[in-house]
């Protein structure tokens, strides 16, 4: 009982996957909608600096405030920056 559940399931998803394909040609962007006035396009340099250069900046200044004004790095870690280890020390089992 489960293959079929299984087989009815893979056919819904593949029918439901090619309506939405057929439906969503790219023949259906040749017509204009009403209103529709399109600006000059971007040239590579443009394209690349707005989808690729601009979030990189973006990220290290991000990232760069975040480093510049953590403040953990200023307290003192109580657990291990008070122990003293004697050199030559053996321990015994």
């Amino acid at each position: 009982m489960d293959k079929n559940n299984a087989l009815r399931a893979g056919a819904l998803a593949a029918g439901t996957t090619l309506m939405m394909l057929l439906m969503s040609s790219p023949a259906l962007a040749l017509t204009r909608d009403d209103g529709d006035d399109p600006g000059p396009g971007l040239s590579v340099i443009q394209t690349l600096g707005l989808y690729v250069f601009l979030p990189l900046v973006l990220f290290v200044v991000i990232a760069g405030l975040v480093m510049a004004l953590d403040k953990s790095r200023a307290k003192k870690d109580t657990t291990s920056s008070n122990i003293d280890v004697k050199p030559g020390a053996g321990a015994k089992a």
